[in-house]
């Protein structure tokens, strides 16, 4: 019996229009891999879905933003995404999240997984919902044997090779704003980014902290103090420059990454753009959703 595949990318999104550009570059990469696999996507945040469903039912918005596609405007849940799926006949998902590392939302992720593999029929097997469905690894890997998350560590690391290069041509700490969280301990996949980046890089000090948890922007600038940088290139450490970047990082508020960073005494150059807009990084999550696939058994067509 065939099973007809699919790819879901499930995206926190954004209601920043600039920052589209780091999600829209992974699907362009995901589509590009596989094209004659459906890929689509799916935004978790309730508020940024409800904020483009406003402005889809807007004729004047639309019109003033035709760099737009159609599917951020129809942008639905992951599950509503995978139902429409299953509806049109695919019963064989793979779920890759743009994550860059295992928390809360990966971890609901897996829940979802769980729970529409465990729809099951009382007759046959072959009526179940779904044949298969695959959770890809977020960009700094997970545990378990198969994939090592040391690899993908390294991997990202590579990935950001042209970070690397610009802040050194700014004779500059290249220093990265993180999200984190303050519930599960995914620092250290942090922690252990930056020392790959310094070892690859030995001569750039580069270091990350998060808006939530450790380490925060206190211990970077005691690090940056301790080594007795100057310079800082300041750069958001998420798949897009949306508000935390534009705000939180970059913003002229007195509490803003960059104000903290000045007034410390270090002279800060902020660079808006997502991970998501470096090619390198983009094609993490493509690599990621091939291998999980892979894994399962599922197919995907690339031509």
């Amino acid at each position: 019996m065939e099973h007809k595949s699919a790819i879901v990318i499930a995206m926190f999104g954004t209601a920043v229009e600039p920052a589209l550009k780091g999600l829209l570059n992974i699907w362009s990469k995901m589509t590009a891999r596989y094209p004659a696999t459906p890929v689509r996507i799916a935004f978790t945040s309730n508020i940024i879905r409800k904020k483009w469903q406003k402005r889809a039912a807007d004729p004047a918005y639309r019109k003033a933003h035709p760099e737009i596609p159609a599917e951020i405007f129809a942008v639905r849940t992951v599950l509503a995404t995978i139902a429409d799926l299953q509806d049109q006949g695919y019963g064989a998902i793979v779920l890759q999240p743009t994550h860059i590392a295992m928390g809360e939302e990966f971890l609901d992720l897996g829940t979802y997984v769980d729970s529409l593999l465990a729809m099951g029929t009382v007759k046959k097997a072959k009526y179940k919902p779904f044949h298969k469905i695959a959770l890809g690894r977020p960009a700094l890997g997970t545990f378990g044997l198969a994939h090592p998350y040391a690899e993908d560590i390294r991997s990202a690391a590579n990935a950001l090779t042209a970070d690397a290069e610009l802040a050194r041509s700014a004779k500059a700490a290249l220093v990265y704003m993180g999200h984190g969280n303050e519930h599960f301990p995914s620092a250290g996949s942090y922690v252990e980014l930056a020392y790959r980046m310094r070892e690859l890089h030995p001569d750039l000090l580069t270091l990350i902290g998060n808006v939530e948890g450790f380490p925060a922007l206190a211990d970077v600038i005691a690090e940056l103090k301790r080594c007795g940088a100057q310079n800082v290139l300041l750069k958001p450490f998420m798949i897009v420059a949306g508000d935390h970047a534009v705000n939180d990082m970059a913003g002229p508020e007195d509490d803003s990454w960059k104000s903290v960073l000045e007034k410390n005494g270090l002279t800060v150059t902020t660079v808006e753009s997502g991970l998501g807009e470096i090619d390198a990084f983009a094609e993490l999550f493509v690599r990621n959703a091939g291998e999980a696939a892979a894994d399962a058994g599922i197919i995907l067509q690339e031509q």
